[in-house]
This record gives C-alpha cells, sequence and structure tokens, in this order.
C-alpha cells in the first residue's frame, strides 16, 4: 500500500510539472510573438498580434467552437476505427505467415502516398460529408497502430512461448495470454502517435472539400486573408490535440498498468 500511494504521488508530482512546463513554454512563445509584433510592425494580414487574434477567438467562439466539434468527432470515429482495423491487421499476419508475406509490403507501400493526394478520392467516393474526413483520419491512424503492435507481438519473449507450446497451449492461447500482453506497450506507443496525428486526416480532409470543421474555417478565413481567424483555428486545433493526447495517456496508463513510463533524469 506505501508503495502504491508513492507511485501515485510521483505521478501527480510529473503531472504538476508536464502543466508547468507547458504553461512557462506557453508564456515565453507568447512573449516572443508579441515582442515579434512590436518590433517588426507587421501588417495583421501576414502575422496578427495576440489581442487580435483573442478578439478573433472571442467574437466568433460560438462558431469556431461548432467547427471545433466537427472536427472533434472525425477525429475521435478515425481514432477507433483506425485502432480496430490497426490491430486486427497486426494480429491477422502474425497469425498467417501468407498474410504477413503479402498484407505487410502493401500497408507499407500505402504511407508513401502523399495524404493530398488520397484525399480528393476520398472525398469523390465518401462524399463532401463526415464519411470521407473520417476514412482519411482512419487512414493517417491506421499504419502506426497497425506497425506497433506488429512489431510488438514479433518481439514477444520466445522462451515463454516455448514453453506454453510444451504445455499444450493453443495458438489462440498463446496469443492472448503471452504474446497480447507482451505487446501492449508497444501498441500504448503506436496509439499516442496515432493520436498526436489523427487531426492531420481530418484537417486535410477538410480542406479539399467540406461545409464544416476547423479545417474548412481555416481555409475560408486563408482565402479571405483573416489571418486572426486563422491563428484562432489553429490554436483551437493545438487544444484539441493537446487535450486528446492527455485523455489517451491517462487511459493507456491504466490499461498498461504492468509497464509504467519511465521518466529518467538526467545530471
Amino acid at each position: 500500500m506505501h508503495f502504491d500511494g508513492h507511485k501515485s504521488d510521483e505521478m501527480s508530482h510529473s503531472g504538476m510539472l508536464a502543466v508547468a512546463r507547458g504553461l512557462v513554454t506557453t508564456f515565453v512563445l507568447l512573449a516572443f510573438w508579441w515582442i515579434t509584433v512590436l518590433l517588426f510592425k507587421p501588417a495583421p494580414f501576414i502575422l496578427p498580434g495576440p489581442d487580435r487574434v483573442v478578439v478573433a477567438l472571442w467574437g466568433q467562439a460560438s462558431s469556431l467552437l461548432h467547427h471545433a466539434g466537427i472536427t472533434l468527432v472525425e477525429i475521435i470515429l478515425g481514432l477507433f476505427l483506425g485502432i480496430i482495423f490497426g490491430v486486427l491487421t497486426a494480429i491477422s499476419v502474425n497469425a498467417f505467415p501468407l498474410a504477413k508475406r503479402y498484407i505487410m509490403p502493401i500497408i507499407v507501400a500505402s504511407q508513401a502516398l502523399p495524404v493530398f493526394a488520397i484525399a480528393p478520392l476520398l472525398v469523390l467516393w465518401f462524399g463532401l460529408g463526415l464519411g470521407s474526413k473520417v476514412a482519411m483520419a482512419t487512414l493517417i491512424i491506421y499504419f502506426p497502430v497497425a506497425s506497433a503492435l506488429n512489431d510488438g507481438l514479433a518481439r514477444a519473449d520466445r522462451n515463454f512461448i516455448d514453453i506454453a507450446r510444451m504445455y499444450g497451449a493453443s495458438p489462440w492461447q498463446i496469443l492472448s495470454k503471452f504474446r497480447m500482453p507482451a505487446a501492449m506497450p508497444s501498441l500504448a506507443s503506436g496509439i499516442r502517435v496515432a493520436a498526436t496525428v489523427a487531426p492531420i486526416g481530418a484537417v486535410v480532409g477538410e480542406w479539399v472539400g467540406a461545409s464544416g470543421g476547423l479545417g474548412y474555417v481555416i481555409n475560408q478565413a486563408n482565402a479571405r486573408m483573416q489571418t486572426d481567424t486563422v491563428f484562432a483555428g489553429l490554436i483551437l486545433l493545438v487544444l484539441m490535440v493537446v487535450l486528446l493526447r492527455f485523455v489517451i495517456d491517462l487511459i493507456l496508463d491504466k490499461l498498461v498498468f504492468w509497464s509504467p513510463r519511465t521518466n529518467f533524469t538526467y545530471a
């Protein structure tokens, strides 16, 4: 019990330090931004000051939050589907050698295609609505999840697997009791990467063709040279990603409790 309390206090202290560092970094960036505007006096459509962006955020709060909600739904749906398909693919290619031989090269080759080249096709196939954005987000998220879990399953301790086979464990028992638990830290890393890049798919899809979402707002504002609105949309997008990553970290730390992350301190 004492160990659990100490670990909880350590995690709480680490979280507070992370928040404090984030606030300091944000303050430094804001100060640098403000000083740059004061010294060089760029035109507002080139670089608006923080005050103009705050006014845009406040004045368009209702509209921006509405569009942010659309983008958040696209990201969450894409994250869910990308994780499901990624996990199923990784399990399949490890369970069936033939699948690994033929499917993994296709998956790797697909990542060479730039997202901007795929987005118009997805809009053509799935329309201008939610479907094309979710499909794009799913594609972006799918690869890091499938790749991370595939690597984790392939690196499971061979000695444990051999012992399990000696005692007559079935392939499904070996997968569920030995290989999957060993691969969960790798899967968690892949999901953390996916949560960070998830907005790319949704926003790119909104740029190509949409009637709502932060990508749509940013694209329209940029065309009208309303750079303060562009910055307001970007700030909301960043806050959304940070919050999503924070929630994902909390969930994964609970799920993969037997393999906690270690914070190294260098002297």
